[in-house]
């Protein structure tokens, strides 16, 4: 029997690590640096790595992107906290706009806050505007279940 394995990025350093199946849900760290790959909670990006995670992590990756200045950002922090506690094999992120500006402007954001959701490094849904965290998880649940339908 072969056991499926995973490629992770590591949300701190970039490094890919590979990992089985089945190791996801036993706290995973990252090789390189040590950082936990599989938290339940969103992990917070830079323009530094955050290309490399997206691109090297084979989970669906969710990312808010948001300011420290934005309201309705500030209102769904929680709620994307509480998203990611109901959602073990999708990565959720967070990339502060004003102090990572690249990931920002190559992902064409034009409102805050919006998710992406990205699927094997290319985005396949987008969404602005704040939301509970029980839309946020019927939304990714749905749009997965539609990119997996084509």
């Amino acid at each position: 029997m072969t056991t499926a394995m995973k490629h992770l990025a590591c949300p701190q350093c970039g490094a890919i690590n590979r990992l089985p199946e089945e190791r996801l849900d036993h706290h995973p760290v990252c090789g390189r640096c040590g950082a936990e790959l599989m938290e339940a909670r969103p992990v917070a990006l830079t323009d530094a790595v955050f290309e490399k995670f997206v691109a090297g992590t084979e989970l669906p990756v969710l990312v808010d992107f948001w300011a420290e200045w934005c309201g309705p950002c500030r209102m769904m922090a929680p709620q994307f906290e509480q998203a990611a506690r109901q959602l073990p094999r999708v990565r959720l992120a967070k990339v502060e706009t004003d102090a990572n500006p690249q990931a920002s402007v190559r992902n064409r954001i034009r409102s805050i806050p919006t998710l992406v959701l990205y699927q094997g490094g290319q985005e396949i849904a987008r969404k602005s505007g704040a939301m509970s965290a029980g839309d946020i998880v019927s939304w990714v649940q749905a749009q997965l279940a539609q990119a997996h339908a084509d």
